[in-house]
C-alpha cells in the first residue's frame, strides 16, 4: 500500500487548473511512490473555486490560504497564488514543516527569495518551471551533455505572447506591479532564464531595457538583454506581451562548434537540429519528432508519434519531484534554482534602469 501525500492547493486560477490537472494525473502515467489525496483547495469565494473543487475532485475548500498551514492532514502545499502572496505563503508552509511546491517566480524580490530560500532549508521545495520536463528540451539538455553542440557560441531565446494589446486586461492582477512584479519580465522572462540556465549555465554579464507600449500602463510590457555567458556565449534573451502571431511561443536558439539546436513551444513536441560534424554536403536541419521511446520523458506517456500538450510537462515536473522524494534525493528546480532566477532578474531590472552593462554572478 502507497503512502498517502495529502496536498492543498492556494489557488483555483489558471495555474490552479494546471497544477489539478497534475496532481490527478501524474499517478495515471507514472508510477508513483505515493497516492496523491487532493485535501483541500484554497480561493476566493466565488463560483469558480467551488467548481473547481467539484470538476477536480478536492474534497474541501477553503477562502483563507491560511486555512492549509496548521493543519495536520496536510503534508503538502502547493502554492498557486498571485506573486505577491508566495513569500508569505511559503514561508509559513516551510514553517509549519510542509513539502512546499511554489509557482514562478519565486517572489518579487531577491530579499524575500531568500528568505524563503532559509526559511525552506529543511523541507523538499520546488519551484514549477515545468518546461524543464518538455520532451524536446529535455532531450535538448541530453544532446549539449553528450557534446552534440560542442562549445557553445549563441545562446538566443524569447518568450513571446500579444495579450497585452488587449487594453481590456488592464484589470487583472498581471498589470499590477504591487500584484505582479515589474510586468512580463517577472512573468514570461523568468522562464527564459530558467531555461538559459538549465541548458547554458551560469549568466556572466548583460545590459537591458524596457518597454511599455500600453499608454498608462505600470508595467513593462516587452524586456529584452544582450547577455554573455560565463562559458564564453553570447546571445539574446527578451519577452513580450506584444508580440503579434504568437500566441504561446517560447523558444531558443543554441550554435555551437559542433551543432545548432532550436525549440518552438508552439511546437512543442518538435526540435530542430543539425550536426555540423557531418561532411558539409550532406549537412542540413532536421526537424526532429520528440515522441521516441527512447527519448527523454515522453515514453511515460504515450507510443510513438502520439504528441504530448503543455499539461504534460507539468504531470512530469510532479511525477519526477515525487520521485526524489521518496529516494531522499534533490530535486531541481527547486527554491534555490528560483532564487537563481530572482537574482538574475533583479540584476537585468537594474540595468535597464541604469542602461548599463551590470554583473550577473
Amino acid at each position: 500500500m502507497k503512502p498517502e501525500l495529502r496536498v492543498a492547493l492556494l489557488g483555483d486560477g489558471f495555474m490552479g487548473k494546471a497544477h489539478s490537472n497534475a496532481h490527478t494525473q501524474a499517478g495515471h502515467f507514472f508510477d508513483l511512490p505515493y497516492k496523491i489525496r487532493r485535501k483541500l483547495i484554497c480561493g476566493l469565494d466565488s463560483p469558480l473555486l467551488h467548481s473547481t473543487a467539484a470538476q477536480w475532485e478536492w474534497e474541501e475548500t477553503a477562502t483563507d490560504w491560511r486555512a492549509a498551514i496548521d493543519r495536520k492532514d496536510i503534508d503538502a502545499v502547493d502554492i498557486a497564488l498571485p506573486n505577491h502572496l508566495h513569500a508569505e505563503a511559503a514561508i509559513a508552509a516551510a514553517a509549519a514543516g510542509k513539502i512546499v511546491l511554489c509557482e514562478k517566480p519565486l517572489a518579487l524580490n531577491v530579499t524575500d527569495a531568500r528568505a524563503m530560500v532559509s526559511a525552506a532549508a529543511k523541507v523538499p521545495t520546488l519551484v514549477w518551471y515545468n518546461y524543464r520536463r518538455v520532451p524536446a528540451i529535455a532531450f535538448t539538455k541530453q544532446l549539449i551533455d553528450e557534446g552534440r553542440i560542442g562549445t557553445v557560441f549563441h545562446y538566443d531565446a524569447a518568450y513571446k505572447q500579444q495579450w497585452g494589446a488587449d487594453a481590456t486586461r488592464a484589470a487583472t492582477w498581471r498589470m499590477d506591479p504591487k500584484l505582479a512584479g515589474s510586468g512580463v519580465a517577472d512573468d514570461l522572462l523568468t522562464h527564459v532564464i530558467d531555461t538559459a540556465l538549465f541548458l547554458n549555465g551560469p549568466l556572466k554579464e548583460a545590459v537591458a531595457a524596457t518597454e511599455t507600449f500600453m499608454p498608462g500602463r505600470a508595467v513593462d510590457d516587452a524586456f529584452l538583454a544582450l547577455v554573455r555567458f560565463a562559458n564564453g556565449s553570447a546571445g539574446t534573451i527578451q519577452s513580450t506581451r506584444f508580440g503579434i502571431g504568437c500566441k504561446n511561443q517560447k523558444s531558443f536558439r543554441m550554435h555551437g562548434a559542433n551543432g545548432m539546436v532550436a525549440f518552438n513551444l508552439e511546437r512543442m513536441n518538435y526540435l530542430e537540429f543539425l550536426d555540423f560534424t557531418q561532411p558539409s554536403t550532406e549537412q542540413g536541419v532536421r526537424d526532429l519528432m520528440v515522441t521516441d521511446m527512447k527519448h527523454p520523458v515522453f515514453p511515460n506517456f504515450w507510443r510513438p508519434g502520439h504528441i504530448i500538450g503543455y499539461e504534460h510537462s507539468f504531470i512530469a515536473t510532479l511525477a519526477a519531484f515525487l520521485d526524489a522524494l521518496s529516494k531522499g534525493e534533490d530535486f531541481h528546480p527547486n527554491f534555490a534554482d528560483g532564487l537563481a532566477v530572482q537574482e538574475v532578474l533583479a540584476s537585468l531590472q537594474q540595468s535597464a534602469t541604469s542602461r548599463q552593462w551590470v554583473p550577473l554572478s
